[in-house]
């Protein structure tokens, strides 16, 4: 079962368990002394055990479209039972269904003591109310006798009714009216009307495997439904309950073995459902809230917030496009849901092609599934940091090649879909066209943390471990829902308001008593200026139109309407998000099990007609809306107002033509105006420009760009790009005098021989005693004659300095004694 909320406590809390432990004794005294005076009262009135026979049949709980005029599903209609002899019943059901329920059924009275105060002293350490108790004969009790509300009266009941029906009845009468009434899932109500739902056999032809399956279910029919969402989790709790048969001596080592490598095949369900996907959604939800008993029997009418007309849209769209991407691009799955961005409401939700397809998991709800790769769709929220920060639109990137890893070891460098770099492009053109490089770029300049951040406050109900995430997020590095997805665009439609989910207008009894009715709750998650600066980018076909042309499948004609294509590595997700004011919608591509579908199955390509077929159908009767503009973001530098080229005066290093570094010989150096490229980043960090592990990559990349687009076009004069990378440490010539050695001993006439070696050729090599130049040699061999005994006693210091043909200069020196 899903996990209810587990408040933790502290201090406080500890208390609290404190006194609710005592307040458990005091209470368990104060019936111990009570307990015959207030049995009589309590069981006052409570029916006759001997009428289980006579067993109301109660309203099932139907599910509605928005309007409350479209039936959408009654949770069980008209209860599939068939009753059977116990005699008759398997016994391997018998046997597993006691192993799953109620292991100590043939030795209690009706109540288990031990299991009530296991699951109370649980409840109470956890702070929640998730425990169970029940024995068979009080599942059998609140089935047949109570209604379904948990109240502390209705549990004394329960036990007081469950004793008497143990005084009436023998066990085996117990448990037969147990397996003959007890709900499976599916409409199904006993074991025999189980099987055939589930197995299409009766319950008697049941393999050992079978039995536990069934014997599963009971817990929490929608949740293991085997038509829902969660088959994994009944074959797991299946296993389960055969291993603890295994552990008793109910079977056989060798049997379990085979049980568990058993296959099963379900039959297929076919029952009169509208929106299969969202009603299980919603009645799983239901019984979450209310419990199986309630849902299943207590009459509920539930108005969800389905729009009906848009739901058949999408399903006949999914169906006929979804049936061509599968023979075009080996897609065998597809899903769609809508919501109202102004409320955040649901509006279309389908989760696979076809919920009865069980071959291809058509039950499988894509739509609330967390573990899709959302690829570029990701894209606007690191955009959104980054206006945030205050970056414009129009903020100048380079798209080229760039490594981003400052670890060799593991090199990042993202190329675009289309294998092509275009140099500089504006922010906005970036986003609009999806490129990869520029991305990268602003989720950088934005902030890992802070861009998880606001996926988080806009919707986005994973990306948990941030440890897992890194700069290829942008490009859909992590996991996300199609429902998270839609909810989190949403809030660009919105004016930066989130709404918070909603999928339920309201909820009543069979009596009319209102239990739930849905009311807005809004958060203000991102500035209304930057959602709007991002809807104007996402929906301009001018921006756009370089990379997907003119009338790509985003492109609505008298139509204000914003997305953002996504595609996965080896084409594993295929995405469009879009919206317009009034809805948002997430449309998937792709494969269940994560396969590749063929190349060429992008988002454009796959979900691009499923989203435009779809949302032409929902604006064609409608009035054009338009998304509010933004105000202009204000900036003080030229590269953030798109101007990539700056001209100011530069000392430039005559041989190289770049810039001039420390190392730059003075006579090499010349002032001049010229123009410079540089990365945004250099820009942010101009006084210290190396100071960012990034920049290195940054400004190499543009370097590289221009050494291969010679033809682009640098208007006035020829720019400056890079640094002096001729006098550089590495190119500094290295000189090692072989003679005399260093602290000789030295008279008469020396010959003084030195190695030299250079990358470039050597213009001259220097000899100098006690600083003054002795002689100079422009070609090899560099000697000279030194006669000593001209020099005074003493210490002397020899030096020699090599200079290149570029004035890259080397000295070595050594001291001898005359």
């Amino acid at each position: 079962m899903p996990q209810k909320k587990n408040y933790k406590y502290s201090g406080r809390k500890r208390g609290r368990f404190k006194k609710a432990a005592l307040g458990f004794f005091v209470f368990a005294a104060v019936v111990a002394v009570a307990g015959a005076f207030g049995v009589a009262v309590i069981a006052r009135g409570l029916p006759d055990p001997l009428t289980i026979g006579q067993r109301k049949i109660f309203e099932s709980t139907k599910i509605y479209d928005r309007t409350g005029k479209v039936l959408l599903y009654e949770v069980h209609g008209e209860e599939k039972r068939t009753v059977v002899p116990f005699a008759q019943i398997n016994q391997r059901v018998k046997d597993a269904t006691i192993v799953a329920e109620d292991f100590d059924f043939y030795e209690h009275s009706g109540i288990d003591f031990k299991s009530i105060l296991r699951a109370f002293f649980i409840d109470v350490s956890r702070w929640e109310m998730s425990q169970g108790g029940s024995t068979i004969t009080q599942q059998l009790v609140k089935k047949v006798f109570l209604s379904p509300e948990k109240t502390p009266l209705r549990k004394i009941r329960e036990a007081i009714l469950s004793v008497k029906l143990e005084k009436r009845f023998t066990k085996e009468e117990i448990f037969s009216f147990y397996l003959n009434q007890i709900p499976y899932g599916s409409n199904a109500y006993g074991v025999e009307a189980a099987a055939q739902t589930f197995f299409g056999k009766s319950a008697s032809g049941l393999t050992l495997a079978e039995s536990a399956t069934l014997a599963a279910l009971p817990k929490a029919p929608s949740f293991y439904s085997p038509y829902g969402p969660n088959k994994d989790a009944l074959l797991a709790r299946k296993d389960g309950v055969l291993e603890k048969m295994a552990a008793i001596g109910f079977v056989t080592p060798e049997a379990l073995k085979n049980a568990k490598e058993e296959p099963l095949v379900f039959a297929q369900q076919r029952e009169s459902i509208k929106a299969p996907h969202f009603v299980m959604f919603v009645k799983n939800y239901l019984e979450e809230k209310y419990g199986v008993d309630a849902v299943e029997n207590s009459g509920l009418k539930v108005y969800t917030t389905l729009d009906y007309n848009l739901q058949k849209a999408a399903e006949e769209t999914i169906t006929k496009i979804g049936a061509e991407n599968e023979k075009k691009y080996k897609a065998k799955n597809a899903a769609l849901v809508s919501i109202d961005p102004k409320t955040g409401q649901l509006l279309a939700m389908v989760g696979s092609r076809d919920y009865f397809n069980t071959a291809h998991d058509g039950n499988f709800n894509v739509v609330t599934s967390k573990n899709r790769q959302p690829g570029s769709s990701f894209k606007p929220f690191a955009y959104s940091v980054f206006f945030e920060k205050g970056y414009p639109p129009e903020t100048a990137l380079f798209d080229a090649k760039t490594e981003f890893s400052t670890n060799p070891d593991e090199p990042y460098s993202p190329g675009n879909y289309d294998e092509k770099f275009r140099g500089p492009v504006a922010a906005q053109s970036a986003l609009a066209q999806s490129l990869n490089v520029p991305s990268v770029k602003v989720l950088y300049l934005a902030g890992i943390d802070d861009t998880v951040r606001l996926a988080h406050d806009m919707g986005i109900t994973t990306l948990q471990d941030r440890s897992a995430l890194g700069l290829s997020l942008v490009l859909g590095g992590g996991e996300v829902s199609p429902y998270d997805m839609a909810h989190a665009y949403g809030v660009f439609a919105n004016d930066g308001v989130r709404n918070d989910k909603a999928f339920i207008l309201s909820v009543q009894d069979q009596r009319g008593t209102l239990l739930e009715k849905w009311e807005p709750k809004q958060k203000q998650a991102l500035s209304p200026n930057t959602a709007r600066t991002i809807s104007g980018i996402l929906s301009s076909n001018e921006l756009r139109a370089p990379v997907f042309g003119e009338k790509s499948f985003l492109f609505f004609d008298g139509y204000q309407v914003a997305a953002k294509t996504g595609t996965t590595q080896k084409y594993r997700d295929a995405w469009v998000v879009g919206y317009t004011p009034s809805l948002a919608t997430a449309v998937w591509v792709g494969n269940n099990d994560a396969t590749p579908m063929e190349k060429g199955g992008a988002g454009i390509a796959a979900a691009g007609p499923i989203f435009h077929s779809f949302m032409q159908q929902f604006l064609t009767a409608r009035m054009p809306e338009s998304f509010a503009r933004p105000d202009p973001i204000v900036s003080s530098e030229p590269v953030l107002d798109g101007k990539y080229i700056t001209e100011k005066m530069a000392r430039i290093d005559k041989d190289s033509g770049k810039l001039a570094t420390d190392r730059t010989p003075p006579q090499k150096i010349i002032q001049k105006p010229m123009q410079e490229i540089h990365s945004v980043l250099y820009y942010l960090q101009k006084n210290k420009p190396f100071q960012d592990p990034q920049l290195p990559g940054w400004e190499s990349a543009i370097e590289q760009w221009l050494r291969e687009n010679p033809s682009f076009n640098i208007p006035q004069q020829e720019a400056i790009v890079g640094y002096d990378d001729i006098h550089t440490q590495e190119n500094t010539p290295l000189i090692q005098i072989l003679s005399p050695q260093d602290n000789a001993m030295v008279s008469g006439a020396s010959l003084i021989r030195v190695d030299v070696r250079a990358r470039f050729a050597i213009k001259e090599v220097g000899f100098y005693l006690d600083e003054a130049l002795l002689s100079s040699r422009a070609q090899y061999p560099y000697e000279y004659l030194l006669n000593m005994d001209g020099l005074s006693p003493g210490t002397h210091t020899l030096s020699v300095a090599a200079h290149d043909q570029y004035d890259n200069t080397g000295t070595a020196q050594i001291s001898f004694t005359r």
